[in-house]
């Protein structure tokens, strides 16, 4: 270490001083980490909220390929049963099992997170309205999905994954949940609260093996967001077609939505041992939408 004095006036500086510091004995490493790359997930159970089409569909079939058998969970038994059959054309028969599932049944919700090794918090909804306009019953609607089943599917899962000394929570919050947008009361706050809820568990399954993170992305290419369009015209003012460019990709430097599977990959990645020391974090994909 070296200490140096600003001159005053005409005064010379002084030498500098120097310090030898003898560096730490290496610790242990914490264990052999693979290598980078597809993450072995064989044996491992994974519950995917919200899983019959978007970001859902994405993450189901990408944790599928690294070996996990995971439960799809969606109140759209159709669309179930078409992602189950992708699976199974993609080489993985079996390695989906659907579950119709409706998030509103919170005692359902908690029952069938029980046994699951990684969880995906995924499913949501959305309306854009103006807060004087919007419909009381759905935003109780829109947090009960949104927050108190990620918090009922969390309370499921961590028996099995502290009995095991590992787990994987995955939250799939916005870049909502970091920054507000007008006419969105409702999902605003759940995914602000979600955020919260992931930090909480990350904190208390830390020494236990499990961690808990948060993902933020920016519009993302789903139905949910082309939904959103004519709404979000409605509200705004302006015709549909001037939605993405000048509504949706007006804060992002990178002027694209996000593909579901750039959301999946990362999703992987958090249940990759290449990870274990992410937790807590909001991961923001937002094409620079948060820099500002």
């Amino acid at each position: 270490m070296w200490a140096a004095h600003t001159s005053v006036g005409a005064r010379a500086l002084p030498s500098l001083q120097y310090m030898t510091l003898t560096p730490p004995a290496p610790r242990p490493a914490a264990g052999p980490v693979p290598p980078s790359g597809v993450p072995d997930l064989d044996g491992r159970t994974a519950l995917v909220t919200g899983a019959a089409g978007g970001i859902g569909r994405a993450c189901v079939l990408r944790l599928a390929a690294a070996g996990a058998k995971v439960r799809a969970a969606d109140r759209d038994a159709e669309g179930l049963a078409e992602l189950a059959g992708q699976a199974a054309a993609g080489g993985r028969p079996g390695a989906v099992e659907t579950l119709t599932l409706d998030l509103t049944d919170l005692d359902a919700a908690e029952q069938a997170a029980e046994g699951t090794d990684i969880l995906v918090n995924n499913a949501g909804l959305q309306l854009v309205r103006p807060i004087e306009d919007f419909p009381p019953e759905v935003f109780a609607t829109v947090l009960r999905v949104m927050l108190e089943a990620p918090f009922r599917l969390i309370r499921g899962a961590l028996p099995h994954m502290y009995g095991q000394g590992w787990g994987r929570i995955v939250n799939i919050s916005s870049v909502h949940g970091l920054r507000a947008s007008a006419y969105k009361s409702a999902y605003v706050s759940a995914k602000h609260g979600l955020e919260g809820l992931s930090k909480t568990a990350a904190l208390e399954g830390a020494a236990r093996g499990v961690t808990s993170n948060c993902i933020s992305p920016a519009y993302v290419r789903t139905p949910l967001v082309e939904r959103q369009i004519a709404d979000q015209a409605a509200a705004h003012g302006i015709e549909p077609e001037r939605v993405v460019t000048e509504i949706m990709l007006a804060d992002s430097a990178v002027k694209r939505l996000v593909e579901p599977e750039e959301v999946a990959e990362l999703t992987a990645y958090l249940c990759s041992p290449q990870a274990s020391f992410i937790t807590g974090a909001s991961l923001s994909m937002d094409g620079g939408w948060t820099a500002h």
